[in-house]
């Protein structure tokens, strides 16, 4: 199973923000889309970080819970990204590895969308479920 796999079960869309948007931006966005992470745009539309509830949680934990701080500040500039024809397990030991849990898929300089840790547990669920499924028809069959 490869990472367009999920992107077709579970769509493309992005949400995103600009880089000056401030941290209570991106916390509001956050709890409205029910997602853990959002990407930080540049003005040309190319990823410039990822932000994250991890890095909320570590701005309010270091007591300088300034919110209305720019996303800039505590955004992941260094952003780890996949691609549609990479591989689950490869994506799942990238995001061991790394310890991360939101990685925008490229489809050469072409954002193709996201997908979390999430997506892939799902994704793991659902293919475990199949192959308990076969295996019960299987036995049963005789």
């Amino acid at each position: 199973m490869i990472v367009n796999s999920l992107l077709r079960h579970k769509g493309r869309e992005v949400v995103s923000l600009k880089h000056t948007n401030t941290v209570r931006d991106a916390a509001k966005l956050l709890a409205e889309n029910r997602i853990g992470a959002c990407l930080v745009m540049n003005d040309d539309g190319g990823i410039e970080g990822v932000l994250s509830e991890r890095d909320i949680v570590r701005l309010i934990g270091t007591g300088n819970g300034d919110l209305d701080q720019p996303v800039s500040r505590i955004m992941t500039r260094n952003v780890i990204t996949c691609s549609p024809d990479d591989s689950i397990e490869s994506i799942m030991s990238l995001m061991t590895e790394n310890r991360i849990r939101h990685l925008p898929v490229m489809e050469g300089s072409d954002l193709a969308g996201i997908i979390s840790i999430g997506d892939v547990v799902r994704h793991r669920l659902s293919e475990m479920e199949s192959e308990s499924q076969a295996m019960r028809e299987y036995i049963a069959s005789g």
